[in-house]
């Protein structure tokens, strides 16, 4: 019996499982996040995440790390081959062989395409955009916020929602549904109370807020609330413009793309609309025909996908 590990490394946590040769998941553990961007021992700490979370998996299965044929990665924070050489060499001096890492959004690829090309758009916390084409290039495109002009991810819409009630309360700018959403959850006496949510988001129990911070700007797109659909337009026309230029720079050939949708802002919230706006825009700018799929599996079974098909000896 041959043994795979497959790694899927987010910005709040990192899961491990073990795969037969027959793609069979036998086991999975879940630890920290391992984002070497999110850490303040950086490449150290991330590195240790990893061998922990490794070394507790095979324990849990009762098999070796050293049984293991071939262990491959999905981190998110490995956006340049910089970072790639030097968590690799974290890696290695901390015993581990035989393996491989890549950007998370690319297990995404391999986790729902249907063949082994395609494109993968995933907003999580941050944003990044992947492709795989059939000639085995591979190309990612945001992933770096600001820098790469990203405005899908959760962080970007909490913060965008949080603006827009702050406009209206204390600029006396454009009213929105969402502060009506606050002040029923929360409440609060005046809009000096309101920035104490800020604390909140930043606190230890923020996911919460975050959670539900976004769940009232999509829920004001529903309803039509006007800051809001601006704001959802920008996004979507932002993410048409990653998935077709991968489209347009990569050889997909002549036949429809896949694009394989993922993280929560994808496939966990209630955002037809979005997705609807997304999907059309994308078409337009590509000029291609597009087959939107959004992802069901584990993302980290794209790991086991992809040791089948290049790596597995």
């Amino acid at each position: 019996m041959k043994y795979y590990i497959g790694v899927d490394g987010g910005g709040t946590k990192t899961a491990f499982a073990l795969f037969d040769e027959n793609k069979k998941m036998l086991a999975s553990v879940t630890g920290p996040g391992s984002n070497h961007e999110n850490l303040d021992t950086a490449f150290d700490g991330a590195s240790d995440i990893l061998m922990q979370g490794l070394n507790e998996l095979c324990e849990h299965a009762g098999v070796k790390l050293s049984d293991i044929g071939f262990t491959l990665m999905g981190l998110a924070g490995i956006d340049h081959r910089y970072q790639y050489e030097i968590m690799c060499e974290k890696l290695r001096e901390k015993g581990l062989e035989n393996f491989e890492v890549f950007n998370d959004g690319f297990i995404v690829v391999k986790a729902g395409a249907t063949g082994k090309s395609a494109i993968g758009y995933n907003c999580g916390t941050g944003v990044c955009c992947n492709g795989i084409d059939l000639d085995g290039k591979m190309l990612q495109l945001a992933g770096l916020g600001d820098f790469t002009g990203d405005i899908s991810g959760g962080s970007n819409i909490v913060i965008k929602a949080f603006e827009l009630v702050y406009n209206e309360l204390f600029l006396g700018l454009e009213k929105t549904l969402i502060t009506e959403m606050i002040k029923e959850k929360y409440g609060f006496e005046n809009r000096e109370d309101y920035l104490e949510l800020i604390e909140k988001i930043e606190g230890e129990n923020g996911g919460e807020y975050i959670r539900d911070m976004i769940d009232f700007f999509f829920a004001a797109v529903k309803k039509g609330d006007a800051p809001a659909l601006a704001y959802c337009e920008r996004m979507a026309e932002r993410g048409a413009q990653l998935i077709a230029a991968l489209a347009n720079q990569l050889n997909f050939g002549s036949e429809e793309i896949e694009v394989v949708l993922s993280g929560s802002i994808n496939v966990k919230v209630d955002n037809r609309l979005y997705l609807d706006m997304l999907v059309s825009r994308a078409e337009a700018l590509s000029g291609k025909k597009l087959k939107f799929i959004k992802l069901e599996a584990m993302p980290v079974t794209g790991c086991i996908n992809w040791i089948m098909q290049d790596y597995a000896k």
